[in-house]
């Protein structure tokens, strides 16, 4: 099952209207630029991870500790892109008074906590207060805020590996400059998106991005 940019409507363009900073969930694909395989091989339909892929898996891991606001759900890393789900909370900012549990404002946001008494920053995975982290301008942090951050952190420790460790090193910039998001609209979408990332290893043989790919002889899917 590939994912087609054509037929699956990835943009690297945002929407023009939309408020990529409102809670909800959206599917994004980050890849390589120039298709290099830097993260690891597939074998026996099973991704193995290079030193350089598991520096990319341990930063996706990290990204709700080091952004309250954003929440991760499922994630893979190919040789050469991810596929990966990212949740926008709807939590107040840091610093931000007391206020109303907000109504979500889109159709899979999370579900609210129960309102802080007192504003603060706990473990983003204890259920306690927490607030999202502001960009430097006091904006929450939109989709493209934690993309940037996701691909500026991970390329400054891959560099270091072609610098100090002798990995591969990539052509120009580590990824290429935009990346393909889909807003995810419902549950039946969602669990369409968490299949096909679970299954992208195992179809890597008909995938858009493997250099070496065969055509593919599955329908695509649609989300």
């Amino acid at each position: 099952m590939t994912y087609d940019p054509k037929k699956h409507h990835r943009r690297s363009i945002r929407w023009f209207a939309y408020n990529y900073t409102q809670a909800g969930a959206y599917f994004v694909t980050i890849c390589v630029q120039g298709q290099t395989c830097l993260f690891g091989d597939i074998i026996d339909g099973q991704m193995r991870l290079s030193d350089g892929g598991n520096v990319v898996q341990a930063a996706w891991d990290e990204l709700p500790d080091r952004y309250p606001g954003v929440e991760t759900d499922a994630f893979v890393v190919m040789p050469n892109h991810i596929h990966a789900i990212i949740l926008l909370t709807a939590d107040p900012p840091v610093g931000a008074g007391p206020r109303a549990c907000p109504e979500p404002s889109h159709p899979l946001a999370p579900a609210p906590r129960a309102c802080p008494n007192e504003t603060g920053q706990q473990h983003p995975r204890t259920g306690q207060p927490r607030g999202v982290a502001p960009t430097n301008d006091g904006r929450m942090l939109s989709l493209g805020d934690v993309v940037r951050r996701f691909k500026t952190w991970t390329t400054k420790q891959y560099a270091d590996g072609v610098r100090h460790r002798g990995w591969p090193p990539f052509p120009g910039r580590l990824w290429q400059r935009n990346y393909y998001e889909h807003v995810i609209r419902n549950e039946e979408s969602l669990n369409r998106i968490r299949q096909y990332i679970a299954a992208n290893p195992a179809s890597w043989i008909w995938d858009r991005e493997n250099p070496q790919a065969q055509p593919n002889p599955q329908t695509e899917p649609q989300w």
